[in-house]
């Protein structure tokens, strides 16, 4: 599968024939992922997810990725681009319901990036027309399923998940050195007051020398079989 490019190619006509009932969202960020990974990773793996489920379950739309997200936290590395929260709530919310007036009533919002908390209360009381995909549980179980050694708590950003995602995905966009990258925080209590520069120098909080493309596929083929009960959940029909 080709994840060069994350903007659907489809036309008009092709969508109105597809007549999709549910799409799917990547949201991500524009924030520091160490000296290894681009500021767009949170981006590109929600793209590259959401593609992987759009190909694993026919009949839905695969939607452009919002690429701006709550990354507050990550202020002190340049680079880094944040939106208020309310900000990133209205933007999903509005494509929800831009959505629902052209005939598509359901919106899986793929989420790549941990900080964007606002996305659980929108889904929240979304009154069961959204849905949040991965959840903490999906991405931990994916992890084991995928063979890495690593939590989501102590790999939690730019690490051997996220890295291992890109050298399967996009490894034209891994510089080299993540090998010796590693770099470990197991005690953040005040992240969302301090930011994460508080604990690291390099903005690794994780293992990326841990990291293979391997993993990186076996990771989203597990996320894909788990988003079926998902989708069965949001649209029965």
């Amino acid at each position: 599968m080709d994840f060069s490019d994350p903007l659907p190619a489809t036309s008009s006509e092709e969508e109105g024939r597809r007549a999709a009932r549910v799409a799917l969202l990547p949201v991500g960020s524009l924030e520091q992922h160490g000296p290894h990974l681009p500021l767009t990773t949170d981006t590109v793996i929600a793209s590259v997810l959401a593609r992987v489920l759009a190909d694993s379950e026919p009949g839905l739309r695969l939607l452009p990725p919002l690429a701006f997200g709550c990354s507050h936290e990550h202020a002190a590395w340049p680079g880094t681009v944040s939106v208020s929260a309310p900000t990133l709530h209205a933007m999903v919310a509005d494509v929800a319901a831009s959505l629902r007036a052209a005939g598509t009533p359901k919106l899986v919002v793929v989420n790549g990036h941990g900080g964007n908390h606002v996305l659980a209360n929108l889904v929240q009381a979304s009154g069961g027309d959204m849905a949040l995909f991965p959840g903490p549980h999906d991405w931990e179980a994916a992890r084991e399923a995928a063979g890495m050694s690593t939590t989501n708590d102590r790999d939690m950003h730019a690490g051997e998940l996220e890295t291992s995602v890109l050298l399967h995905a996009r490894p034209d966009l891994v510089r080299t050195g993540h090998g010796e990258a590693d770099h470990l925080a197991d005690r953040r209590d005040h992240m969302l007051t301090t930011g994460l520069s508080r604990y690291t120098r390099s903005g690794v909080v994780g293992l990326p020398s841990r990291a293979t493309a391997t993993k990186g596929r076996d990771l989203l083929a597990y996320l894909a079989k788990t988003f079926a009960g998902y989708l069965a959940a949001l649209d029965p029909k």
